[in-house]
């Protein structure tokens, strides 16, 4: 079924509202990076931001995935959206008065960052109640889609706010634009919880971490784990912040037009493919599509890194989106679908903390490589490891499918010496 997911009454505003609260989150980055910069001058403040966004998943994921499997959903994201339109006016009130300090800076982009911890488990609990298992894997990678698609257009409406109304009535203005949402989720029917019968217990901070004891029980959790933990671990978001340098190699022209075209490729290729995949059809989940996916986009970085031709590196992160897209759509999916009902929650806490935690991770070995070696090595060797990480992963799924189907037919196990012959 084609666009399966947009049958589901409540769906279509769900999707709506979801990815403008993604817009309004790089809007936001759009606004302050520049402010902070053109204010302070400050590395330090810059990468701190990119931590205070990522380090909140490593930290919280599991217990707010705790908190999305006892309480309303709905609420849990409302509150979420509130703290990013506390962020958000914190930002429109210091810039307008002048007084913004670099430790009000760090103030808010920790409450921002907590705010996408906040909501991540609980949107994807949202999104199973809404449209059931069947039609779980399209809804997944429709919010996906969604949400590069504000992460497209984010920037560019926080640009054209920066540079009309200024930064200040700008982030005033962003406010507005997480208000739709919140309006919607008070008329949506459903809590994240109504096909999981009855709700856990109150979890205790032990029993939240024991989730981490859990995924090694169910193998298909554990590998979109592993999988995705290594691409955030090698690639995370570096590549976006060094294309400026990336740029500059390839000798693109000063007008920005040839960099923004780079800037926005990514994104446009994760738009068009999950867009195309729905427009296929239903698409079968498993971790091998998952794992097949980052090798493709592992490869594409690498020969990203490798060009000096302007139109194949754009193509390279054209299909590099596409790629990612369908990893990371899969794997939740895989998680959300083989999860315990009851525990639902920690375990999309637990993927959330290793695919997004990672991330903080990313940011440190990329720069010492880049200051070693220079951005392109730092690329190319992080998407080599993440090539040889997702083969080697891969492999190991093609032999487990591969014992399971012997194992199915009646047939030797693959370890006694005849059936390893055999095959």
């Amino acid at each position: 079924m084609r666009f399966a997911a947009l049958r589901a009454p409540w769906y279509k505003g769900y999707l709506a509202g979801g990815s403008l609260m993604m817009g309004a989150d790089h809007v936001e980055h759009a606004i302050t990076y520049f402010v902070m910069w053109q204010l302070f001058h400050s590395p330090v403040l810059a990468g701190f931001a990119v931590i205070s966004h990522w380090l909140p998943q490593l930290l919280f994921a599991i217990p707010f995935g705790a908190l999305a499997d006892r309480f309303d959903c709905r609420r849990l994201i409302q509150l979420g959206a509130a703290c990013f339109m506390l962020a958000s006016a914190g930002w429109a009130v210091l810039i307008a008065t002048g007084t913004l300090q670099p430790w009000h800076c760090v103030i808010l982009l920790v409450l921002h960052g907590l705010a996408g911890t906040f909501w991540g488990p609980a949107d994807q609990l949202m999104l199973y109640d809404i449209v059931g298992p069947a039609d779980l894997p399209s809804a997944v990678r429709l919010m996906a889609t969604g949400l590069n698609l504000g992460m497209l257009v984010g920037p560019a409406i926080g640009a054209a706010l920066l540079f009309t109304v200024g930064p200040a009535w700008g982030m005033a203005i962003n406010v507005l634009l997480y208000l739709p949402f919140v309006g919607y989720l008070l008329v949506v029917p459903y809590d994240g919880h109504s096909r999981a019968g009855d709700r856990p217990a109150a979890a205790r901070i032990r029993d939240v971490l024991g989730v981490l004891r859990e995924v090694p029980a169910h193998p298909p959790i554990l590998a979109v784990m592993v999988l995705q933990a290594c691409a955030g671990l090698f690639i995370g978001s570096a590549v976006v912040t060094l294309l400026p340098e990336f740029g500059e190699l390839l000798g693109l022209d000063e007008s920005g037009f040839a960099y923004g075209m780079l800037l926005i490729a990514m994104a446009t290729g994760a738009v068009a493919g999950g867009i195309g995949l729905e427009a296929i059809g239903r698409v079968r989940v498993s971790v091998r599509l998952a794992t097949t996916a980052t090798v493709v986009f592992a490869t594409a970085l690498v020969i990203f890194a490798l060009s000096r031709s302007f139109a194949l590196s754009l193509v390279a992160l054209v299909i590099a989106g596409t790629a990612n897209l369908v990893s990371s759509s899969t794997s939740q999916a895989v998680v959300q679908l083989e999860a315990p009902a009851d525990r639902r929650g920690r375990f999309i806490g637990a993927f959330a903390m290793a695919s997004n935690g990672s991330r903080v991770g990313a940011g440190i070995l990329v720069a010492a490589l880049g200051a070693w070696l220079g951005v392109t090595w730092a690329i190319g060797i992080d998407a080599a490891l993440l090539l040889a990480a997702a083969t080697a992963l891969l492999l190991v799924v093609l032999a487990r499918r591969r014992r399971m189907e012997l194992a199915a037919a009646g047939r030797v196990e693959p370890s006694e010496p005849e059936a390893i012959g055999e095959s």
